[in-house]
């Protein structure tokens, strides 16, 4: 079981680097990585290992506060996760966020909590939320999908799309992400 953890482990690294055999230095000049492979730690002994769970829940709440990483160890994650910057990124628990996306610096993924889209969005695949995106609420953001800088999304996105500003608004665009997510797994 410890290889599948190794190998979720090295598809975040080869988001970043494109080889999964750079040197054991990676830790110390890219805290974002080191950050989401504490993560992804945390995630695979939650239902396996209670006491190596609470161990590393402990140094993602460390992590939380020298560096605003605050993804909670029980956030479903899919594979290829790219964190672009250095600063805070706050997601909810109950979230779901596909495979190949990338999360900017400043970014809350968040829940609402009363009407109608009561709950936590669902990512889709080869998602790209640049700085400073809010998207909150029971609410899907489809495969393919650009957020824009800044953006505050509180509605569903359907795939192959471009989302601008706030209020936000939806446009089609067939290869929305290309060359913005780089290194797919």
């Amino acid at each position: 079981m410890k290889r599948k953890l190794k190998e979720i482990i090295k598809t975040d690294q080869y988001r970043y680097y494109r080889n999964t055999r750079k040197p054991f230095l990676w830790k110390i000049r890219q805290h974002d990585l080191y950050c989401i492979s504490i993560y992804r730690k945390c995630n695979y002994y939650f239902k396996r290992n209670k006491l190596l769970y609470v161990y590393y829940e402990y140094k993602l709440k460390a992590l939380d506060k020298n560096f605003g990483f605050h993804i909670p160890g029980r956030t479903k994650i899919g594979n290829g996760l790219f964190i672009g910057h250095n600063g805070p990124i706050i997601i909810n628990t109950e979230a779901i966020i596909g495979k190949n996306c990338n999360i900017a610096s400043g970014v809350t993924i968040g829940r609402e909590n009363r009407g109608k889209r009561n709950g936590a969005p669902i990512i889709g695949n080869q998602v790209w939320i640049g700085t400073n995106a809010v998207i909150v609420g029971k609410i899907y953001i489809g495969d393919n999908v650009l957020i824009a800088p800044n953006s505050f999304v509180n509605f569903d996105v359907p795939n192959n799309s471009i989302v601008l500003g706030n209020p936000a608004k939806v446009i089609q665009k067939n290869n929305a992400t290309d060359k913005y997510i780089t290194n797919k797994i």
